[in-house]
């Protein structure tokens, strides 16, 4: 089978021919449809997180059909449609008993620890290969494996409830699933932040009130929008500056939540950005299987657009992944794109 590997830290990626994978006990081979390219891909492929080892197939935004199955699996069957749950755990340690499986000691994750997406088939174990409702398109399936699935279980952090308000800072693959799930769990007001009038423009077409960063101090201007503050501020860029704007930005009580990947860090005024207001800073790490199972169904009764957030799609072709990578780590104007393989 074909596949792009990341060989070399700070590298294009390599197209390859390995073997078709074959199914072990309690596992399933998928043959892929749709793989959505992450920024976390972009940190992978530049060793700015760190990568177990090399060479990597990566890609954690999958969907596909099921193709062949191991012994022991009784459901998927073979040409089930399926999205992958990129994180493998074993349901036996005490995060997994307390619905952390993002956290099992002796989980992995698809696309950094294994193989993952960028390629013509991917092995994964069956309980991970989801059902995908007939309603649900192999892209918007595969987005919501991550970018839909990241944004909501932060919302989730958040308890946001009906009514308030909600700074989503940075307008790409996850913070224009966060606007839509924002309104879907109650929001009232939602602002979205970037730099990019072209992102921009695309999460007003969502209900979202625009604040280019560009222009104005986006803290002082959210402060001065919502009446003193947003009740909930979600940090989607990976930066320790915006992070610092997504704190100075709640109000009393409010929620800053961290989200993006960095290994900066940020100042912080304790008491007048905290104590003086009640505020928390909390993180969100990935999610759980249950949040895409609703996520899953929340897209089939039509509640998420994410068709709307795939802004292109490319061919399983190196050259056009690693152009559509480089774009995403210059913040282009595309929202999410896809491998169609």
């Amino acid at each position: 089978m074909l596949a792009l590997k990341i060989v070399d830290l700070g590298a294009p990626l390599q197209a390859v021919e390995l073997p078709d994978p074959e199914p072990g006990h309690g596992e399933v081979v998928v043959g892929v449809r749709a793989a959505g390219i992450c920024r976390s891909d972009v940190h992978y492929r530049s060793g700015h997180r760190p990568v177990p080892s090399l060479p990597l197939v990566p890609g954690h935004e999958v969907a596909g059909v099921v193709e062949r199955v191991g012994p022991g699996v009784a459901a998927p069957a073979v040409g089930d449609r399926v999205a992958i749950h990129y994180l493998t755990s074993c349901g036996a340690c005490e995060p997994c008993h307390r619905g952390r499986e993002q956290f099992c000691v002796r989980g992995e994750m698809i696309g950094l620890d294994r193989a993952g997406g960028y390629a013509e088939q991917i092995l994964v174990p069956a309980a991970n290969a989801l059902p995908i409702p007939d309603e649900v398109s192999w892209e918007a399936a595969a987005v919501m494996m991550c970018s839909t699935s990241t944004s909501f279980h932060a919302l989730r952090r958040a308890r946001l409830a009906v009514g308030e308000s909600v700074a989503v800072f940075g307008a790409g693959g996850l913070g224009m699933s966060a606007v839509q799930l924002a309104f879907t769990l109650g929001a009232f007001d939602v602002y979205a932040v970037d730099i990019n009038p072209a992102k921009l423009e695309a999460a007003t077409r969502f209900g979202a009130i625009p604040v280019d960063a560009t222009t104005v101090d986006p803290a002082e201007a959210l402060l001065r929008m919502s009446g003193g503050g947003v009740d909930v501020a979600l940090e989607l860029v990976g930066s320790p500056e915006v992070m610092g704007q997504a704190v100075r930005s709640v109000g009393v009580g409010g929620r800053a939540i961290a989200v993006g990947i960095t290994d900066g860090t940020f100042g912080l005024d304790p008491f007048r950005e905290l104590v003086a207001r009640e505020a928390e800073i909390l993180g969100a790490a990935d999610h759980t299987a249950e949040e895409l199972r609703l996520l899953l169904e929340m897209a089939r009764r039509g509640d998420l657009d994410l068709d709307a957030v795939v802004t292109r799609t490319v061919g399983l072709d190196v050259t056009e992944v690693e152009g559509a990578l480089q774009e995403l780590e210059g913040f282009g104007d595309e929202i999410r794109t896809v491998i169609r393989p």
